[in-house]
């Protein structure tokens, strides 16, 4: 390794021309660089930092698993030692994505355990992930300590089996939002007697009861375990078991919170939260009604992020566990809540910085449920120095945005999602324009917008002109024309990723941002008015791009009805299904 490095760095007498340091002086500075970013910044300095910023780099973020193949990563980057990959696009939450689209984590695999053989972490996020890729990964890499692996599919509790089996330094197993085939809960019996390294646990979306005996034995084994998010398989009961064993926990996400409880299990119960004097994040409580809230109390003091989007409290209940959390900064709740819920928000939090409302039934039709304009406007009043809202409602007024933006100007995330496609101002029957048109006005932090509503072609132009930060734009049945679409691209210098779904935009909205894509990391647009000239036009255009059709059955061949457009530099992918068209 030393040879090959002298080779590449030919500097007089071991001395960095640029700075007069010594290499290894260089590469421990630039080592302390955490920001991706950053380091790729400095890799542009020159050729010494370029090839000292290759030597120290550990840890790789790659936000769209095609854009690079594994080969040319290992050739940049020879000492990595954690890797997060990114696979499908966003939208395959939505299943618009098609299964076996791609993104297979195993030809990664490969390649890193040949050039990679101390991997130590691994986290993926949309890709596709079998049994036998774990049981690879597992018996590869002898070092391997981290997995986390979100919205991932295709591998079932087996593969996790193997995981426990031979990771015998692991220190984290993260499993979240996943579409996993949960076989059984014996999984967990598969870690060594002698296994006590884990620091963070999370099955909280596997379905199936687990063996708690051994869930209980790899708590009390596990000294250092500052993160468990068990499933809602675990009762209360359990839970108690499990919480004297590590009161030392900063995250706990909790099984169901809906059986009954005798008056000295009860008492157990609130005794083992109050021992958690370190907790600082709690999540789970899944079916929790108000009747056993009060167990949290003595835990609620510390905590910073308190997740209830599995809970379906009313407001009553949710203003009772706030006064309890003065030092709250996030919080996710269900609509359950409504204004009311809000409006205690509002009151108890004013550390709050990032608010989530997910809705309890995205399905239901009725407009009296849920929570509005009300609520929303309640938070902002209340909570100055919010940063990041996701809002589900079902009616919203222009005032109402604007006030919000008013009172929190500093947001950096702005997602509002009216869930009735095309819905205007319900008091005005005005189009929501003037509301993100305000949100971009006053926020000139905001790096990702999600709009929704009745909007035209002038929410787009204020978009354009004055989202100058904007990094990551959603947009959904909205817009008049091309037009729209056109002054995004013209005016948003950052913009990285444009997702688009159902609006009116085509070929002429696509081909304006032939000089945007190649800085951009994705374009995604589905149901629009593109057809496959457009999108042969525009391969031609650019040919360092990958221009990717989505064929369906029944679709007329000169629509493209799905479009994925990505920049990479390893060409054009070799597993593409026979759907996906490559332009």
């Amino acid at each position: 390794m030393e040879c090959k490095r002298k080779k590449e760095l030919p500097h007089s007498n071991g001395l960095n021309r640029a700075t007069a340091f010594p290499d290894e002086v260089l590469e421990r500075v630039l080592s302390l660089l955490k920001s991706h970013k950053d380091r790729s910044s400095v890799s542009l300095v020159c050729k010494d930092w370029y090839n000292a910023e290759r030597w120290s780099r550990r840890h790789v973020f790659i936000g769209n698993c095609y854009s690079v193949s594994p080969e040319i990563l290992t050739r940049r980057f020879p000492n990595i030692r954690s890797v997060t990959l990114k696979g499908k696009p966003r939208f395959s939450d939505f299943d618009l994505v098609p299964p076996k689209w791609g993104a297979d984590i195993h030809s990664w695999l490969v390649v890193f355990a040949k050039e990679y053989p101390f991997l130590e972490e691994l986290r993926l996020k949309r890709m596709s992930v079998t049994d036998e890729s774990l049981e690879f990964l597992a018996l590869s890499f002898p070092n391997f300590k981290a997995l986390s692996l979100m919205s991932c599919d295709g591998f079932s509790t087996d593969g996790l089996a193997a995981i426990a089996t031979n990771c015998k330094n692991l220190i984290e197993l993260d499993i979240l939002e996943h579409g996993i085939e949960d076989k059984s809960g014996s999984w967990l019996s598969c870690f060594p007697e002698s296994f006590t390294s884990l620091e963070v646990l999370n099955f909280a979306n596997l379905h199936n009861d687990v063996h708690v005996d051994a869930l209980e034995k790899l708590v009390s084994r596990c000294k250092s375990l500052k993160t468990l998010k068990v499933n809602k398989s675990i009762t209360l009961e359990q839970l108690q078991r499990l919480l004297v064993r590590a009161p030392q926990l900063t995250e706990l996400g909790t099984g169901s919170f809906s059986q009954e409880l005798t008056t000295q299990q009860y008492s157990q119960l609130e005794n083992a939260f109050n021992s958690c004097k370190n907790l600082h994040i709690l999540s789970g409580l899944f079916e929790a009604t108000g009747q056993y809230l009060s167990v949290l109390y003595p835990a609620c003091t510390n905590l910073t992020f308190l997740n209830l989007s599995y809970a379906t409290l009313d407001g009553d209940d949710l203003a009772k566990l706030l006064v309890h959390c003065p030092n709250l900064k996030r919080l996710w709740v269900l609509d359950t809540v409504e204004d009311k819920g809000l409006e205690a928000v509002g009151s108890y939090c004013p550390l709050l910085e990032e608010l989530r409302v997910f809705p309890s039934d995205p399905f239901d039709e009725g407009i009296n449920d849920g929570v509005t304009e009300s609520g929303f406007v309640a938070v902002s009043n209340g909570c100055r120095k919010l940063h990041y809202v996701l809002y589900f409602c079902r009616q919203m007024t222009n005032a109402a945005v604007t006030t919000f933006v008013q009172n929190c100007p500093d947001f950096t995330h702005f997602r509002l999602c009216i869930m009735d496609p095309g819905q205007p101002d319900y008091l005005t029957h005005e189009p929501m324009d003037e509301a993100f048109g305000a949100v971009v006005k006053t926020c000139s932090k905001l790096r990702r917008l999600s709009v929704s509503g009745f909007l035209t072609d002038l929410t787009f132009e204020y978009i354009g002109k004055y989202a100058k930060n904007l990094e990551t734009l959603s947009v959904a049945f909205a817009g008049s024309g091309d037009w729209g679409m056109q002054c995004v691209m013209e005016g948003c210098p950052k913009l990285r990723k444009l997702e688009i779904r159902d609006c009116p935009f085509g070929n002429a909205a696509l081909l304006s941002g032939l000089e945007k894509y190649e800085s951009m990391r994705s374009l995604w647009m589905s149901d629009c008015n593109l057809t496959m000239i457009g999108c042969r036009t525009l391969a031609k255009e650019m040919p360092r791009l990958n221009v990717e059709v989505i064929k369906e059955e029944g679709t007329d061949d000169s629509q493209a009805k799905k479009v994925y457009v990505y920049r990479s530099v390893a060409g054009p992918r070799r597993d593409a299904p026979p759907f996906v068209l490559t332009l």
